[in-house]
């Protein structure tokens, strides 16, 4: 990091159910601290504040930035707000972790990415299963030919009913629905196992209180390798995804996190019908965010996220076109 001081103080922005899990992950990881939290009223950010450890309560965002105690952010806001305050929190120098998506577009989501470069500031996006050190496991596997050549990937990431009172994924003005909470990770999925983006999707959505509920998609990769997701807020709790090869197949039942009380685990099966199985220990969230204050290149996971967007926009493309196969926009421009 840029600045000198012994911990990277954070500020969050924001004060929605996920905070509180964040910013636990934030005051346990080594050379941080949270500092301050804002929300729009102060009686909020006070209770907040009062819940969470956090010494100062400050009334709206823009006063957060101007904070001298405050060298990074966490944003924890509606996606339709996430573009708007990471680019204000660059602007003034700060770094910025976002909540998932990263925004509402690719488009949005390169806007970040440049003001972070032209401030010379570091960012990521909260998707913490990228970070797990599972996840490098995967990749490893994937890379050098444990599963033979890979034919298809296929993810499923649902929650039923997971909404509380003014939850704002049921909000289309808001950014809510399925597409961009739950297929963030699937689409972010099928981008790490495939290395690439795909060439064209082709996707559908069953539509209630005017925001999409559930998310059928099926991609066409280079190669001649497919994959398909399936995410939902009408179906169980599932988080899984099979990447198949043609000598084995890499399967894993909670990839986005992993079970509560249970280890950290996937499997590879095997043509012969053999199965091995793999644990592993870290938490996710703290590794992500060693890695933003640290020194490391974050473009790999930046990447990701910016192609995430790419895959997304071609699903809403194909969704308004009823379903028909759509090109994924294959250059960051």
């Amino acid at each position: 990091m840029s600045n000198q001081q012994l911990n990277t103080r954070f500020g969050v922005i924001g004060t929605g159910r996920i905070t509180r899990r964040l910013v636990a992950d934030l005051q346990s990881t080594e050379n941080v601290e949270v500092t301050a939290i804002a929300s729009r009223t102060l009686e909020r950010a006070r209770w907040y504040a009062d819940q969470y450890g956090i010494a100062s309560a400050v009334e709206g965002y823009e006063a957060l930035l101007q904070r001298e105690d405050v060298d990074a952010v966490y944003i924890s806001l509606p996606p339709s707000m996430h573009s708007e305050w990471a680019i204000a929190a660059a602007e003034q120098g700060l770094h910025v972790l976002c909540e998932k998506p990263l925004a509402l577009s690719a488009d949005q989501a390169i806007a970040i990415d440049t003001v972070c470069q032209e401030r010379d500031v570091r960012w990521l996006d909260a998707t913490g299963w990228l970070h797990h050190p599972r996840t490098d496991s995967f990749r490893d596997w994937i890379s050098d030919g444990r599963l033979g050549d890979i034919g298809h990937v296929s993810a499923a990431v649902s929650f039923y009913q997971p909404f509380q009172s003014d939850d704002h994924r049921l909000d289309a003005s808001l950014g809510g629905g399925c597409v961009l909470d739950l297929g963030w990770y699937a689409c972010g999925l099928v981008r790490f196992a495939c290395n690439g983006l795909p060439l064209e999707v082709s996707a559908d959505v069953v539509i209630r209180e005017g925001v999409p509920q559930r998310l059928t998609a099926m991609f066409w990769m280079a190669g001649g390798v497919t994959a398909t997701i399936s995410c939902g807020y009408d179906t169980a709790t599932r988080k899984w995804f099979e990447v198949a090869g043609s000598t084995a197949s890499l399967i894993c039942d909670d990839f986005t996190r992993p079970w509560a009380e249970r280890p950290t685990r996937c499997w590879i099966h095997e043509a012969s019908g053999q199965v091995e199985g793999h644990t592993f220990q870290g938490s996710q969230e703290r590794v992500m965010i060693a890695r933003l204050v640290g020194e490391q290149s974050l473009a790999k996971w930046q990447k990701i996220a910016l192609d995430t967007h790419l895959i997304l926009d071609a699903i809403n493309a194909s969704i308004a076109s009823n379903g028909s196969r759509v090109p994924v926009r294959q250059v960051i421009q």
